[in-house]
């Protein structure tokens, strides 16, 4: 993801933000505890995973399934996936593992939600072939699409199929200066049971934001390729605990890197954290790299 990247981040002051007031509250909401926790990458390919297959992998997305237990799907943003293609990739797939599909760019960039109904249909009825492996979808609206198209949001909000669990990326600055707009947009997804998706990323510190809309969390972070991504995750583990503690319901947390040896490693700190930390037993992805087939 190329959103908010920085060549040099040395100056960047990684601190999350604190909390919103109705953060907590809508945590609280939550009375069943902890339900799934997904950690993974965007993509599958070895193109793009360079490093992390053995020798001789044919079925990527089948070995991919022994070490992650989730996917955010980008592929579905470029075209409109097929039945058949979901079920293919669910049928690749050990039970407890989840997708969490892209809205395709054809709603959300070329039509940008003007005369959605038809695709939008379309999209929901494919992917609810996933069935108990669905996570949830996720509209990324363009970094200009801003609150003077509010309605077009809203209206989308709206009719989006409520048996189908939808994640919102807002990216325009404007959505997040405005307060009012704030307020009312959060309340709408509140209302509506959209997540807020978050994104963590060195270039745009100023869209990052702490209020969620529901008891799920979902996290898009980009790391910057420098030490500061271990002490960025830590920081994400303390404050994931806190909201544990206040009623989390589902973590949904993917992260972006570059094609690099130390890819690997961010994952196996993050999740050998949250195991210590919560005494879960979440599996530690094995990558193997091309060169020199040494396991990290």
């Amino acid at each position: 993801m190329k959103f908010g990247k920085l060549e040099d981040s040395s100056n960047i002051d990684f601190t999350l933000p604190q909390d919103h007031p109705d953060t907590k509250n809508v945590l609280s909401s939550n009375t069943k505890g902890l339900g799934y926790i997904s950690i993974g990458c965007a993509k599958w390919s070895k193109t793009d995973l360079k490093g992390f297959y053995p020798k001789g992998t044919k079925d990527e997305l089948s070995y991919y399934a022994t070490q992650f237990n989730s996917i955010e799907l980008n592929a579905t943003f470029y075209g409109m996936p097929a039945p058949a293609q979901i079920h293919t990739w669910k049928e690749k797939t050990p039970e407890d593992f989840k997708f969490f599909p892209k809205i395709p760019n054809t709603i959300s960039h070329f039509r940008r939600l003007i005369d959605v109904t038809d695709p939008v249909t379309q999209f929901a009825t494919s992917i609810m072939n996933f069935e108990e492996k669905l996570g949830m979808a996720f509209l990324q609206l363009h970094d200009n699409f801003q609150p003077k198209d509010y309605e077009r949001l809203e209206k989308f909000v709206k009719e989006w199929p409520e048996e189908v669990p939808l994640a919102i990326e807002l990216r325009n600055i404007e959505w997040f200066t405005d307060e009012n707009m704030f307020n009312t947009t959060c309340e709408l997804f509140k209302k509506h049971k959209i997540t807020h998706i978050i994104v963590d990323t060195a270039g745009r510190r100023d869209v990052l934001h702490m209020r969620l809309t529901t008891p799920d969390i979902f996290i898009r972070y980009v790391a910057a390729n420098t030490e500061t991504d271990y002490r960025r995750l830590d920081s994400w583990v303390e404050r994931l605990t806190q909201w544990k503690e206040q009623g989390l319901r589902n973590i949904s947390f993917f992260i972006h890197q570059d094609i690099e040896a130390a890819s690997p490693l961010l994952f196996a700190h993050f999740i050998r954290e949250i195991n210590k930390k919560w005494n879960t037993d979440l599996h530690i992805p094995k990558m193997v790299t091309e060169s020199t087939g040494t396991l990290f």
